[in-house]
């Protein structure tokens, strides 16, 4: 210890403490939360400080001192509790925890000269270590250095609500909640722009968000970054889509590759799952994506940073807004359990509950989608097209089969709406309210309606948008139930604005939405259950011209693309040919895998509106249909009983009484065991499609068989080479 007359040091290791010749008469209290040290320091005292930023204290920490040197110099308590409370101090000025309800997630949020950082830990080990949030606007003005944390809120919430779709009917969460108000302060001294960190700890994932609340002096800004972060140790294997630029439909092979040999600036797509050496499981995705641009990831020097797409022909700004404003929710689902990322409902608890009102007329279900056929129709007494005759046989097939729509799309490559664009491509005199001449779309929604069966149809979504009102208002007038707008490709800002436009309007036109062409979903279907499913995810349209969706591929979209909600996959192809076999086809498309690799995938898949994509005659007779004219699309309860990242997974979906569970491998055969202790006291009785034993030579072939099972039961799976299975339980 060092002494001056005026100005006392005491030097420990790298800790240099400067205290000032201002004393205090009367009792002098160290500022910790945690410290009753008051009775303890009760003589004058020399106010101190840390003279410069160190590792474990902030430029600028405050304390009290005895002026009676020599009482300190006597009192090694003394001495050792000076030390305990400058960290305690530390600690209570900018580090804050929030943990999960059950311990398990810890969330840490510090504050440095630089930057806010948080690290995450699961089961008490980094998950993900400190990493930096900073956002950059206009003029290159970044936010970050110098802030102050005002004082933080924490809270636990504890919530229960419904949804109208979903891959559960009610949901019951918990999470701890936390708002750190971070505020700029200049030299001066004096206060500048606010921003609030959000920040929720479920027991499945952690998210945040960056608030930016009404203030004076400022009113709108103009983002050119946002510099969210992920340093993610232990190198984990990341499975991702990544994609060459922002314009995307978000369809193609995903990669798995270890998080090391990522080159920088490779743009991945989310969700991305990350899988640590002890089985440890993350995800990163966002929810409720509201008036701002999508995010994407990018490696930069070995941390992970969020990528914004940018507003349209341009590429520094990303975000406009006008304050009161906030970012999307920053999601990292987290387990030991990859079945729990898949269960989880932390994506819909982040948003808004529902916006509409009257939800009577809408209605999840099942529909047709002839263009992927080929629109085939039987050797008929009319001529096939855009006309009636053909939308009344599948409006016939729907209303026999318990098909509860039928999709109006296009005939010989012209859509069925008026346009004067080459290949699906608005033209300048396009025309989505009014039907191409030889089809009476009145005398369509009539029909159908008096069979019990709904009308939906395909528009591009330029021909759409320009006159929304004005197409929506005819579109409820002929009693068309739904659309899928389709050919986005793109979630910049505009484009996110456009599609949550189009979703408000649907409503309020009794419309449901189907989004092609589009970005993944984020829980938005709480808000708006309008949207009944999107795509962003390469499917079974390409069996037409390439092929690519084989059982390794299916077997990859539930650990990646799945976890950010409904996804449609044009499934129903009747048609699976042994791989030697399989040709390119465009009309009557051949399938990869088995028949019961297909019905499977009815369960496996969340989506609140599934294709029965092939043409009616695809089905006569055919085994296995059956099922999925009974097999639901909206569900009660969801549960993962066997998984396995990329080789194979079982999912049980409940509605009502009945289960139904599906398993499918990838080109792998294999053996499953599936525990029923899920299941209620008693007996179900159980109809199963299983694989035929000469499936390698006729993948269409399968075996049904009906028993009797209860809770207590394990049911064995064989699973052949990009082969499947399915049952259904009902309650005896």
């Amino acid at each position: 210890m060092l002494f001056h007359q005026k100005r006392q040091f005491l030097k420990l290791s790298s800790i240099s403490v400067q205290f000032t010749d201002k004393s205090v008469e009367n009792k002098a209290i160290i500022a910790t939360p945690s410290s009753n040290s008051s009775d303890l320091i009760t003589s004058p005292c020399y106010i101190f400080r840390l003279s410069t930023r160190t590792k474990f204290f902030p430029q600028g920490t405050f304390a009290y001192f005895p002026v009676d040197k020599s009482s300190f110099m006597q009192s090694p308590s003394l001495y050792f509790l000076l030390i305990v409370l400058l960290i305690q101090a530390r600690v209570a000025q900018s580090e804050i925890r929030v943990s999960s309800p059950n311990g398990r997630i810890d969330f840490i949020f510090n504050l440095s000269q630089t930057a806010p950082t948080y690290r995450i830990l699961f089961n008490k080990k980094v998950l993900v270590d400190n990493s930096t949030l900073t956002l950059t606007f206009q003029n290159d003005d970044l936010f970050g250095p110098n802030l102050i944390q005002q004082k933080p809120t924490i809270e636990t919430i504890d919530d229960t609500y419904e949804l109208v779709v979903g891959k559960v009917r009610k949901v019951h969460t918990v999470y701890r909640e936390a708002a750190i108000p971070l505020v700029e302060r200049d030299k001066a001294g004096k206060s500048g722009r606010q921003i609030t960190l959000w920040v929720r700890v479920f027991d499945d994932g952690v998210a945040f968000r960056y608030e930016f609340p009404k203030q004076a002096n400022w009113e709108s800004y103009v983002l050119t970054d946002e510099h969210t972060t992920f340093q993610l140790p232990q190198n984990p294997t990341v499975r991702a889509l990544f994609l060459p630029n922002f314009t995307t439909s978000h369809e193609g092979i995903y990669t798995t590759i270890p998080l090391a040999k990522i080159k920088n600036d490779t743009l991945m797509d989310m969700p991305a799952l990350f899988e640590f050496p002890n089985k440890t499981y993350l995800a990163i995705t966002e929810a409720a994506l509201v008036n701002y641009a999508g995010m994407y990831l990018v490696k930069k020097n070995n941390v992970l940073t969020s990528q914004l797409s940018p507003l349209p022909n341009q590429t520094a700004v990303k975000v406009k807004a006008t304050l009161p404003h906030q970012t999307p929710w920053r999601v990292m689902l987290i387990s030991d359990r990859i079945g729990a990322l898949i269960e989880s409902n932390m994506l819909t608890s982040l948003n808004e509950p529902n916006k509409i009102e009257d939800i009577s007329w809408l209605k999840p279900g099942k529909t047709t989608f002839p263009w992927w056929n080929g629109n085939i129709t039987p050797d008929t007494t009319f001529a096939p097209g855009n006309n009636f005759e053909t939308q009344k046989y599948y409006i016939d097939f729907c209303a026999a089969n318990h098909i509860d729509y039928h999709s109006v799309v296009e005939y010989g490559l012209h859509e069925w709406y008026v346009n004067d664009g080459a290949g699906f491509v608005p033209g300048p005199n396009v025309n989505a309210a009014k039907a191409v001449p030889g089809l009476d779309m009145q005398q369509v929604c009539d029909y159908a309606k008096s069979r019990g069966v709904g009308i939906r149809v395909w528009v591009y979504w330029s021909a759409l948008y320009p006159k929304l009102e004005e197409v929506f208002t005819q579109y409820e007038k002929w009693g068309i139930s739904g659309l899928m707008v389709d050919f986005m490709d793109r979630d910049d800002q505009e484009m996110v604005n456009i599609q949550n436009e189009i979703l408000r309007s649907a409503a309020r036109h009794k419309l449901h939405i189907q989004f092609h062409g589009a970005y993944k979903p984020t829980g938005l279907h709480r808000t708006y259950p309008n949207e009944l499913t999107r795509e962003a995810t390469l499917n079974y349209e390409t069996n037409k011209w390439s092929g690519l969706d084989t059982p390794d591929h299916d077997i990859m979209f539930p650990f990646t693309r799945l976890l950010a909600g409904p996804t449609d996959m044009h499934l129903g192809g009747f048609r699976a040919v042994p791989d030697k076999q399989y040709k390119i086809q465009y009309t009557r498309p051949l399938m990869h895998g088995t028949r019961c690799h297909q019905l499977a995938m009815y369960v496996v898949l969340e989506s609140y509106l599934n294709m029965v994509c092939d043409y009616p005659d695809a089905y006569k007779g055919q085994p296995g249909f059956a099922f999925i004219q009974q097999v639901p699309t909206t569900w009660d309860e969801t549960r993962i009983l066997n998984a396995e990242v990329g080789q194979y997974i079982t999912v049980a979906r409940r509605k009502g009484t009945d289960w139904f569970i599906g398993s499918i491998t990838n080109s792998t055969a294999r053996e499953l065991s599936v525990k029923l202790d899920f299941l209620s006291d008693g007996n179900y009785t159980a109809e199963l499609y299983a694989d035929a034993p000469d499936v390698a030579q006729n993948p269409n072939h399968l075996i049904q068989q009906t028993q009797t099972v209860g809770r207590l039961e394990v049911v064995s799976l064989t699973l052949a080479a990009g082969g499947g299975q399915v049952m259904r339980l009902r309650k005896q």
